[in-house]
């Protein structure tokens, strides 16, 4: 990928304009217009999760088992969950691979019951194919830092959830059912951008430091106690953000399917970041 050099931001660290500005967490998430304003606020929801309630069903019972989950996700936003052997769900699973994953988007809300969440429907099975397995891996340690302690372990492995379905709530009324191939992301011609993925989210995490910090507290209006923030991945239609403590989508105003592309709209991002600065101090 090029460089954001000269048009990254110049700090956003204690005491930054974002803190002067008071950018909070009761703005809310930024969203852009979509000609699919359902599926995009779903998506924003599902890949802002780091964490989910797994709902199996008990074997030899049938008794729903719902268990916390760390979570991430494949470009195209199917979760990716790493679960060992010796645990309740993952035995469920091997007897009937049925399940539901709530996401939850209420974190600070005074009111959650008038917040976003989203229950993604469908079935969850462990990734056999070794080089497939190992990618997905790097992806969920990126995503959780602190799961490289265990990931190796030999009771661990990598399973993925072919979603069917994803129901979710905006709030009060706002009850939808989406089929996945309407929340997906598209991905195809963006073999490109994805071979690069992991490049692009190194060298921002490692060079452009602040303009992810910037990302976070304006556009996705993050919490500063949440520091440092970084960039988690990277697909045709946004980037994914996780503090210490939640996650953030930001979605980008067109697809993009090459490294080059990305390089443009993400310095729009820090653009975009610097204006609602200028315009909160002025």
């Amino acid at each position: 990928m090029g460089s954001v050099q000269n048009e990254a931001p110049e700090g956003s660290g204690p005491g930054s304009a974002a803190d002067a500005a008071g950018v909070g967490p009761g703005s809310g998430p930024r969203v852009d217009k979509s000609d699919d304003p359902i599926a995009r606020a779903a998506r924003i929801v599902t890949r802002s999760a780091l964490t989910g309630s797994l709902a199996t069903l008990q074997a030899g019972r049938g008794h729903p088992y719902a268990s916390l989950v760390l979570v991430a996700y494949t470009p195209d936003g199917a979760p990716i969950l790493l679960l060992s052997t010796l645990a309740l769900h993952t035995r469920n699973l091997a007897a009937d691979p049925r399940a539901s994953l709530l996401l939850d988007g209420t974190a600070g809300s005074a009111d959650p019951m008038s917040g976003d969440r989203a229950t993604l429907i469908g079935t969850i099975e462990k990734v056999s194919d070794q080089d497939r397995s190992a990618d997905l891996a790097q992806r969920f340690v990126r995503r959780h830092p602190a799961a490289s302690q265990y990931a190796g372990f030999a009771d661990f492995a990598i399973y993925t959830m072919a979603v069917e379905s994803c129901h979710f709530i905006g709030g009060f009324g706002r009850i939808h059912s989406i089929v996945f191939d309407r929340l997906a992301v598209r991905c195809d011609g963006a073999s490109a951008l994805l071979a690069a993925a992991t490049d692009i989210v190194q060298h921002m995490n490692d060079d452009h430091h602040d303009a992810v910090q910037l990302y976070a507290e304006v556009l996705a209006r993050m919490p500063s106690g949440e520091r440092p923030f970084r960039m988690t991945g990277i697909d045709p239609t946004g980037i994914d953000i996780a503090g210490r403590l939640r996650g953030a989508r930001l979605e980008f105003p067109a697809p993009v399917t090459t490294p080059d592309e990305a390089r443009k709209h993400l310095v729009a991002l820090v653009a975009e970041a610097r204006g609602a600065l200028r315009a909160l101090s002025v």
